[in-house]
């Protein structure tokens, strides 16, 4: 079946109603899945929806059932995100693993996001605001009530570490800076966290809908895991989503002040030198990603330009992290 098939045989079955449904276009944007825009016309109403489909089973960081999962946990509990009709890690239906969801309008790609800012005078500082605020309603959330299938490190410090070194030994050639960076992690590691929660480990510009209110929805929830809350926080401020607005460390909208006043006003704790240590540790763990992704295109495990391209981002990486590095440390010494 193609996809306008699938969904309409899938959603006739879910709704128990005839479904005609009409591809309406694509989402350009992710490396990973295909999100497809689509009408379905039931009971003489049309709902404007969008279906999420990972194309290999392969590449899954998490089944599409237990994403789909987390991500109606988040909204139960108040985090902007879209309503979940139903998933299926059936393949034969549309190719592969989907969730569908309401389409939530507003701007996901990053440079059409910020001009939308640059258009509403305060607006960025609003959504950083607004992140900060989700962040802690997630952190808040009681781990017991998230999906079994969600990864439940016992030392998330310890196996982030552990996840770094184990990276590092695959890059196609070998990286100093990498190595020097996995050295300061070591030295300046932080006491495992006295609270575990769920983490959304990637909320940034192209994981997030912006409409000129603000903060439409966070997307994108299939590296949820329980662990440090405080790896959420540094992740939204990884330079590489600012695209040169260096000033604004939060994703090219805002300030590190204003996301921090936000959380900790919503019920959030802060930790300044944790934030500083997975500042570091996220940003040299994506540069090794990045290597993975072009390894992954070399290889033949994922051929697509998208994941090719990532390779080109891998020193530039490194200089973000090293640069986050207080001056005279000497973590090689």
């Amino acid at each position: 079946m193609n996809d306008r098939e699938g969904l309409a045989a899938w959603l006739t079955e879910l709704w128990d109603a005839p479904t005609e449904v009409t591809i309406v276009g694509q989402s350009t944007a992710g490396a990973r899945r295909r999100n497809v825009l689509f009408d379905a016309l039931a009971d003489g109403v049309t709902h404007h929806l969008v279906a999420t489909i990972l194309p290999t089973k392969d590449i899954a960081l998490l089944a599409m059932e237990d994403e789909a999962a987390v991500r109606m946990v988040a909204r139960e509990h108040g985090v902007p995100v879209p309503h979940v009709l139903g998933a299926s890690n059936d393949e034969s239906i549309v190719g592969g693993g989907f969730f569908v969801s309401e389409l939530v309008p507003g701007e996901t790609i990053p440079r059409r996001l910020l001009r939308l800012v640059d258009a509403h005078p305060g607006l960025g500082e609003h959504i950083v605001g607004q992140l900060g605020t989700g962040f802690a309603q997630l952190h808040a959330i009681d781990p017991a009530n998230a999906p079994t299938a969600l990864a439940r490190p016992e030392a998330p410090v310890a196996a982030a570490l552990d996840g770094v070194r184990a990276a590092i030994a695959t890059l196609l050639q070998p990286e100093p800076a990498y190595a020097y960076g996995v050295r300061w992690l070591e030295r300046h590691r932080p006491s495992e966290p006295d609270r575990h929660a769920i983490v959304h480990t990637d909320v940034r510009t192209g994981n997030i809908i912006v409409d000129e209110h603000g903060l439409a929805a966070i997307l994108d929830w299939e590296g949820a895991r329980i662990g440090d809350p405080m790896e959420d926080l540094a992740w939204v401020c990884t330079r590489m989503w600012r695209f040169g607005r260096d000033n604004l460390t939060v994703g090219g909208l805002g300030t590190v002040q204003r996301l921090r006043d936000a959380y900790e006003a919503a019920g959030g704790r802060w930790e300044g030198d944790r934030f500083l240590w997975w500042r570091v540790l996220t940003t040299l763990r994506w540069g090794m990603g990045l290597a993975g992704q072009a390894a992954a295109h070399l290889n033949g495990t994922y051929v697509t330009v998208v994941m090719a391209a990532s390779g080109r981002r891998v020193s530039e990486i490194a200089f973000d992290f090293l640069s986050m590095i207080p001056p005279g440390d000497t973590a090689l010494a």
